[in-house]
């Protein structure tokens, strides 16, 4: 990978921090979408009833997950993916990967200039090829507006593709007053409660997401946020209905996934 020069990579700095300020400005902290959540009860009866409903109103039934995974042998080698499940089951019913040589360094902060154009041009061909599954909803592994300039990877890239997104973190950005043994405090003081979720509220009183440890036997929290077009509330109750292990299904085969294809890729390579 090309290593830019100290004063380029300032000039991209500068740039990046303009485009994030512009992006910004048409981010949508709240529901903004025609579809609404159904049940995902076993009852037959409720089932029949559902699908009469999906047939008088839209319902979020097509969920997509979207991740990057780079390789440990060969760091210049990275391999995106879209992944959609069907809400009701969770099973994934489309998949595309790209791997690509990325040409954009990691900045801290900058993290959507680097993954987002991958992502974009795998919804984009979906999109250009009228699957039937594009997404209604999509899940980042990145975060949202937890993030210290407010604005991660989920918000960049719901913008850009005008999806609502929900930004997911297995790590904690330390701002506002957030810290990570505070949150794993506040999680422990609940560990009785069903809901399984707290509020992120820094010292400004500004609310920056949730955090949760999605199941019983997971030792680390993830951390929820919004992305575009989608409340906090209506983020964390999606995260409930597809979480069966430590991070919701969307996500979670999205990392196994391309990981998979990834060493797969390697190995045809290395044989060529």
């Amino acid at each position: 990978m090309e290593k830019l020069s100290p004063s380029s990579s300032s000039v991209d700095h500068k740039a990046w921090t303009e485009a994030q300020d512009l992006l910004k400005q048409k981010l949508i902290a709240e529901d903004d979408f025609s579809w609404r959540l159904g049940s995902k009860s076993n009852s037959k009866s409720m089932e029949r009833e559902e699908e009469k409903e999906e047939e008088r109103e839209e319902v979020l039934k097509y969920v997509g997950g979207v991740d990057i995974s780079y390789s440990k042998e060969n760091p210049s080698l990275a391999c995106g993916i879209l992944v959609v499940l069907e809400l009701k089951t969770l099973q994934v019913v489309y998949q595309n990967f790209c791997v690509v040589t990325p040409n954009v360094p990691y900045v801290p902060g900058f993290l959507a200039f680097r993954e987002a154009p991958v992502l974009l041009e795998l919804l984009e061909k979906m999109k250009n090829n009228n699957s039937p599954f594009y997404p209604q909803l999509l899940m980042v592994d990145g975060n949202g507006i937890l993030h210290p300039r407010g604005f991660g990877l989920a918000c960049h890239l719901g913008i850009l593709a005008n999806l609502p997104t929900i930004g997911i973190g297995k790590n904690l950005h330390h701002v506002d007053g957030l810290t990570l043994s505070g949150v794993k405090q506040l999680l422990e003081a609940q560990e009785d409660s069903a809901e399984g979720f707290i509020t992120l509220k820094g010292f400004s009183g500004r609310i920056w997401g949730a955090a949760a440890r999605s199941t019983g036997g997971s030792l680390k929290p993830i951390f929820i946020s919004t992305g575009h077009r989608i409340s906090l509330d209506t983020a964390t109750r999606i995260v409930k209905m597809t979480c069966k292990f430590r991070v919701p299904e969307p996500i979670r085969q999205a990392d196994i996934r391309s990981r998979d294809y990834l060493r797969k890729h390697q190995t045809r390579t290395s044989k060529d």
